[in-house]
């Protein structure tokens, strides 16, 4: 159940020196493309407070990229670049970085995520008013500005996975819960307590991500941030969404082959599943869910697919002739 409080009534400044330097920004890069650039530049503005380094760990980029980003830390001390361990997946990224990172909040950023000049400041006064552990969530919007799912959601369980599956809450919204909120009205200025965030963007302090032992490396690519949220939950530490803390994310950017990260997806959610349900009652629908799973792997893989295709056509028909 959702619970809203006012916004701090801390007014963020950004003149450099007023706010402290405390924020560790960790990203996560894997043949990003042009659009990692604008993602750090967007942390490193001269207008951007509140943090004190951002920790790039290289995963995977071209040569040419990862000159630039080397030349980049030449001309900005507050870029650090890990680099030469291969793709060891996103959460064992996020906790390579945590573990060099000096500042005493720690905030996991999409490499394809820019923030909004205001954003740190803004989460940074959320943190001013909170003790213990805790997390918060930004508004992660679309290039056009609307708001993507994950922003702020319910937890995933066998119910809401069924829920969002079959379009459930459409049909009978009194009834039925979504797995995602976006659909629930929260004014602009309240930070709004839910049960799960995107990990696009999630700032907790750095002791928390070290004491529940960061992202499961279980999982490659996709469902660890869904993963952590649980654990958080189930220990009763509060998430927290703040729509005022706004990043704008460019999806899917990664050069990647989509059908592999649907595979990596599927994998996350058989995991997610078969460590928090597995045993009692929920062993019946685990059987169906991952059915479910393997048919969404099969139509979206096929969707891809397809879609590949057809622009490989057009693409070879526009080409001129060699």
């Amino acid at each position: 159940m959702e619970t809203t409080k006012p916004a701090s009534t801390r007014s963020p400044t950004l003149l450099s020196g007023e706010i402290s330097e405390e924020v560790s920004i960790v990203m996560v890069s894997y043949w990003t493309g042009p659009i990692l650039f604008e993602a750090v530049k967007a942390v490193l503005a001269g207008s951007q407070a509140g943090i004190k380094e951002l920790i790039l760990v290289d995963n995977g980029n071209t040569h040419s990229v990862i000159k630039e980003l080397f030349r980049c830390a030449e001309e900005n001390p507050k870029l650090r670049i890990i680099s030469g361990h291969g793709n060891v997946g996103f959460a064992r990224g996020c906790n390579i970085g945590s573990d060099v990172a000096q500042g005493r909040y720690l905030l996991l950023l999409n490499p394809d995520c820019c923030l909004s000049e205001t954003a740190v400041a803004n989460l940074l006064a959320e943190a001013s008013s909170r003790e213990g552990h805790w997390m918060l969530g930004g508004r992660v919007c679309d290039p056009n500005g609307q708001a993507q799912r994950g922003s702020k959601r319910s937890l995933l369980t066998p119910i809401t996975a069924l829920v969002s599956a079959i379009h459930l809450a459409t049909v009978a919204p009194r009834l039925f819960r979504k797995f995602d909120l976006n659909q629930h009205h929260i004014p602009a200025t309240r930070t709004t307590r839910v049960e799960a965030i995107t990990g696009a963007c999630m700032m907790l302090p750095i002791e928390t991500y070290k004491e529940f032992n960061g992202l499961d490396e279980g999982y490659f690519l996709h469902v660890e941030d869904l993963d952590f949220c649980m654990r958080l939950h189930k220990a009763k530490v509060p998430i927290f969404y703040v729509p005022t803390a706004e990043a704008i994310h460019h999806a899917s950017s990664s050069q990647a082959s989509r059908v592999w990260v649907e595979w990596q997806k599927a994998k996350g959610f058989f995991r997610y599943f078969w460590t928090h349900y597995r045993g009692g009652i929920w062993s019946i629908i685990l059987v169906p869910l991952a059915i479910g799973i393997l048919a969404r792997l099969g139509i979206k893989s096929a969707l891809i697919l397809i879609r590949t295709g057809i622009k490989g056509v057009l693409n070879s028909r526009g080409s001129p002739a060699s």
